[in-house]
């Protein structure tokens, strides 16, 4: 935790830097660079700053920290620990979470690979394609698939409410990456706003 407050201090550090220094280029009339102070450039940053967020990595980011936090807190990853030492319903659970695992891999496989599949562009193309896009909220789904039924029938996971509970404890553990993520957008779309 220690590191990660020091590298978001940094990051705001350096859009300060940057504030000043896109002032003073400016100011030198340094062609092809924008204050962050002009009128242009606080309209930018104020109005666009939602814009800026909302990047496809964001949805990555909540995506893959709700799945590695069911992946944690269903007991699945535990599983590794014991090296092997597993009781019988540790077993069951773990049979019946790769069975549904594989069973989402072959449903993704028929809407991918076949001839004229749903999610293959309208020229027929893997990539791009919807499925190319949605890659990442593919494997994130089926991580939370596996983890979540591993869950529920190794006893871990109990209720609807336990579940919830996992899905939501990545996110948990996790916010400071959501604030280092916000830091770390805004300095390079400012970047980009000054010398693009």
């Amino acid at each position: 935790m220690n590191k990660l407050s020091r590298l978001i201090l940094s990051l705001g550090i350096l859009q300060l830097l940057l504030v000043i220094l896109s002032w003073l280029l400016s100011a030198m009339r340094v062609e092809g660079v924008r204050s962050l102070l002009s009128g242009e450039g606080i309209r930018w940053f104020i109005g666009g700053f939602t814009g800026m967020l909302l990047q496809p990595l964001l949805a990555w980011l909540l995506l893959l920290l709700i799945a590695l936090g069911a992946l944690q807190k269903s007991g699945f990853l535990s599983l590794f620990q014991s090296r092997g030492h597993w009781s019988y319903r540790q077993r069951i659970a773990l049979r019946v979470s790769a069975f549904l695992l594989v069973v989402y891999v072959v449903i993704v496989c028929l809407l991918t690979l076949m001839p004229h599949a749903i999610l293959l562009s309208a020229t027929g193309a893997l990539f791009p394609s919807a499925f190319s896009s949605s890659l990442v909220p593919i494997i994130c789904f089926g991580i939370a698939l596996l983890a979540i039924s591993y869950g529920l029938v190794s006893g871990i996971l109990t209720s609807t409410s336990s579940m919830l509970s996992a899905l939501c404890f990545g996110l948990q553990q996790s916010a400071p990456m959501i604030i280092l993520y916000i830091f770390f957008i805004q300095f390079y779309e400012s970047l980009w706003f000054v010398f693009g």
